[in-house]
């Protein structure tokens, strides 16, 4: 079962939020959904969840438009900032028609994570606090038969420890049952290790889409006087640079085949390094 995003494209009166975006989501990985904010993430991930409309283009689920196959949509479900369930209803409630609108619950696990949690089920959820609504809407998407996850900053307003609960969880949840997992966060450095694939999104468009293995493997900082790390990196593929004085770092993705003069250095960097120098803004150097 294939997901695949087909040139989306969304205009707010005369402002282009996402411009000719096309992806591909393949079954059973768990991907990261990466930008700044503002970049067009959670306008991507509602068109997908047909929660919004985009201007051209379409979202395919095995072939078969999204907008016109109410069997299809439920096979997705997104998880997001927005507060969609009623503030009146009780949280034992809510997993309750979560249940009834996905045809089953794994009321099991559920009832783990909740434990786990530590999450009073009787409280509606407008008495939750920030955190404990991101606790309550995580549980509810680990625990729907969908097929596809999306997970809009997931543990917002969550303590270091119920993050990294979390995300203990969601690999559980992964090797309980494998299915595709879409997590779009700001917290990268923490959840890198869970990531197979990554999508950048910058200013509306995808910058790039590569696995963390081979982002990783390619990407170096490269660090000396100014004139002799230029000239270096001058046939390379140069994605950010930082002046500090006379020296430079200068960040660049490809394998390196020269050999590497005495006077620079050359270290990996981590994955949110490199996504800071992707979309910080100008290039090159």
């Amino acid at each position: 079962m294939s997901l695949v995003v087909e040139q989306i494209s969304k205009k707010y009166q005369d402002k282009a939020v996402l411009a000719d975006v096309t992806v591909s989501f393949e079954p059973q990985k768990i991907y990261g959904l990466l930008g700044r904010n503002g970049a067009g993430k959670s306008t991507l991930l509602n068109i997908i969840n047909n929660r919004s409309f985009a201007s051209a283009g379409q979202v395919l689920l095995d072939g078969k438009p999204l907008t016109e196959n109410e069997k299809e949509l439920n096979q997705i479900y997104l998880m997001s900032e927005d507060n969609l369930f009623p503030g009146s209803m009780k949280v034992k409630d809510i997993f309750k028609i979560s249940a009834g609108l996905y045809g089953t619950f794994d009321w099991e696990f559920a009832t783990e994570l909740v434990a786990a949690f530590e999450l009073d089920t009787n409280l509606k959820f407008r008495k939750l606090s920030t955190g404990y609504r991101s606790i309550a809407k995580l549980i509810t998407a680990l625990c729907v038969p969908c097929d596809y996850i999306f997970l809009d900053e997931p543990v917002l307003g969550l303590d270091a420890n119920y993050r990294d609960l979390f995300y203990g969880y969601l690999v559980e949840a992964y090797e309980k049952r494998p299915r595709t997992f879409i997590v779009s966060t700001h917290l990268i450095e923490e959840i890198t290790n869970l990531f197979e694939e990554v999508i950048i999104i910058d200013h509306g468009k995808i910058v790039l889409t590569d696995s963390v293995e081979n982002i990783l493997r390619e990407s170096n900082m490269i660090s000396g006087p100014r004139e002799q790390v230029e000239s270096f990196a001058e046939h390379l593929n140069v994605v950010g640079k930082e002046e500090l004085g006379g020296l430079v770092n200068v960040y660049v993705s490809g394998e390196l085949h020269q050999a590497i003069p005495e006077n620079i250095t050359v270290a990996p960097v981590n994955l949110q390094t490199y996504f800071i120098q992707l979309t910080k803004g100008k290039k090159g150097i």
